[in-house]
């Protein structure tokens, strides 16, 4: 399991780079100021929460932390959110003054970019509940995860009050 899941991480972690120099192209292009402040403002904000859950999914992934994991993949569904909030007032943007079509589509792409680098985050946070708990998650529910984690827990921690209250009683 643990092949495989760092196998896939790195084909996403090489596309999550793909996708941010696409948008680093964008960037690097519209600081012209032809961009209107709040749609701006709404790349950054999405761009910060895929920021936040790459490293969040990173550190899932080196601590085998399956809590972090789910929590990246709740994250993912705001992303996706905004990208559709964003992507419906691009279209208002576009249809309104269409001298602004090219410029518009470029913020379009990036926005979409940013949206896949989210996706590409909880891929990985898919993975890293593979490896921990051999359960590929893709068409379950994450409370099913969490659910079954918690079972898990509470096993662990009955076997181990039970062998430690056989190692206190010693040998009869």
């Amino acid at each position: 399991r643990l092949v495989m899941a760092v196998i896939r991480t790195i084909n996403d972690l090489e596309r999550i780079g793909d996708e941010a120099k696409r948008v680093a192209k964008m960037v690097r292009e519209e600081l012209d100021g032809t961009l209107d402040e709040d749609i701006r403002q709404e790349i950054e904000h999405m761009g910060g929460q895929v920021r936040e859950m790459l490293r969040q999914v990173l550190d899932a992934f080196a601590r085998t932390d399956v809590r972090a994991a789910v929590a990246v993949a709740r994250a993912d569904k705001k992303v996706d959110v905004k990208y559709h909030a964003l992507s419906r007032q691009l279209i208002t943007h576009m249809a309104q003054d269409y001298h602004n079509i090219p410029m518009v589509l470029d913020v379009l792409w990036a926005a979409r970019a940013l949206e896949r680098m989210g996706d590409r985050c909880q891929n990985i946070a898919e993975y890293v509940i593979y490896l921990v708990m051999g359960k590929d998650v893709r068409h379950s529910s994450l409370e099913a995860v969490l659910d079954e984690l918690a079972e898990r827990e509470a096993r662990q921690v009955r076997e181990q009050a039970e062998r430690e209250r056989a190692a206190s009683a010693g040998p009869e």
